[in-house]
């Protein structure tokens, strides 16, 4: 069974750092055989769930606008582990932050770019980021 755990939420003050965490158990993130597009969400009080940055099945990254510059995602293959290295936080960064995974079986889905939540079938729970002005 396929289970995303998140860590490396808390509360940092505006402009400080903090690395999220996101072990994978029950598949391998990436192998010859088995691939996987995976992503950072974050969702706030009141709204919608939003990408941050998705990576797809050949390791491309891709951010939204609003963390461009500040945040950076990686994939470390061989502890199966997902990060989101976050500078210069902001307090509209505030949101829980979730890890999310896709299979991708062909070249060519593995090479799409997913952003919508929907794109994702594999959720964490989530770990909470809080920034203060």
């Amino acid at each position: 069974q396929v289970q995303l755990v998140e860590s490396g939420g808390g509360t940092v003050q505006a402009g400080g750092s903090l690395r999220l965490s996101c072990a994978v158990s029950g598949y391998t993130i990436s192998s010859d055989s088995h691939m996987y597009s995976m992503g950072w969400f974050r969702q706030a009080p009141g709204k919608e769930r939003e990408g941050v940055a998705t990576i797809n099945g050949y390791d491309s990254p891709t951010y939204a606008d609003s963390v461009k510059g500040r945040f950076t995602i990686s994939r470390d293959n061989a502890k199966n582990t997902l990060h989101l290295q976050m500078n210069s936080l902001k307090p509209e960064d505030t949101a829980m932050y979730y890890c999310a995974a896709q299979p991708c079986l062909t070249t060519l889905t593995c090479l799409r770019v997913l952003t919508n939540a929907r794109d994702f079938d594999y959720w964490g729970q989530g770990t909470q980021v809080t920034v203060s002005s």
